[in-house]
């Protein structure tokens, strides 16, 4: 596709609602790159990026109740069930930099999630979502070789993206890990948990006018992160007409 003509300004412009803030939902398998583009696309449109997946991570580190019963199902690849993730989110949601809009990454998984998020929204903000697509051969290498930083959570991979000095971070010097969830054992179980539960988000969000953009995950980050900033001034349209 050809390079973006916006600026960062002209872009938050665009995505900006006085009456709606949009809230940005980025769908795909695990591996297609949400985690990796929400940094950056937070950084361009100057909306708070929150994963869910971080923000259990927190509570596990923190060994709180709620951190052991989400680790017990994280650990095996499996779903984080509903009523341990709505109101962890939604107290996030209230904190005043949401108040233009958030980018959401991880929520909602499941389409009893996506109707709690909309009946809690109120039709107070503007739904959209951009679906990374990756074949299952290419997601399976990415996600096996993947590390995270302890400290700032920066992503590497062992193949595709190495830290220049092995085990550390590049970024603050913290040490890398593979995630429990990212073991190539787990890796299958949890590709088969989003075809059964997440897919059905796909046609949900696709059944709504103007709320749906599909993004090609397979390329090089750049190109990838360059299709996504285009797909970005589609959304005014769905905006300026709420």
């Amino acid at each position: 596709m050809g390079s973006i003509l916006l600026g960062a300004s002209e872009l938050r412009a665009l995505t900006r609602s006085p009456e709606k803030p949009m809230v940005l939902i980025l769908l795909g398998p695990p591996g297609a790159g949400k985690g990796t583009h929400a940094t950056p696309l937070s950084l361009s449109l100057d909306l708070p990026h929150i994963s869910t997946g971080d923000l259990f991570r927190a509570q596990i580190q923190s060994n709180s109740s709620l951190g052991q019963k989400a680790k017990f199902y994280i650990d095996q690849g499996s779903l984080v069930p509903d009523d341990l993730v709505l109101d962890m989110l939604f107290d996030r949601l209230k904190a005043q930099d949401c108040a233009q809009g958030c980018i959401l990454d991880g929520f909602p998984r499941t389409l009893a999630q996506a109707k709690a998020l909309d009946l809690r929204l109120e039709n107070k903000s503007q739904i959209l979502a951009l679906n990374f697509h990756v074949p299952d051969s290419i997601l399976i290498d990415r996600i096996a070789g993947r590390l995270v930083c302890r400290d700032c959570k920066k992503s590497y991979h062992k193949l595709f993206d190495p830290p220049a000095t092995a085990d550390l971070c590049g970024e603050c010097g913290g040490r890398l890990y593979t995630r429990d969830d990212d073991q190539a054992s787990i890796v299958s179980k949890r590709l088969e948990v989003y075809r059964e539960e997440t897919m059905p988000l796909i046609d949900y969000y696709a059944a709504q006018n103007d709320v749906l953009k599909e993004v090609d995950g397979q390329g090089a980050k750049e190109q990838v992160f360059q299709d996504v900033l285009n797909a970005l001034p589609s959304f005014a349209k769905a905006i300026s007409s709420q």
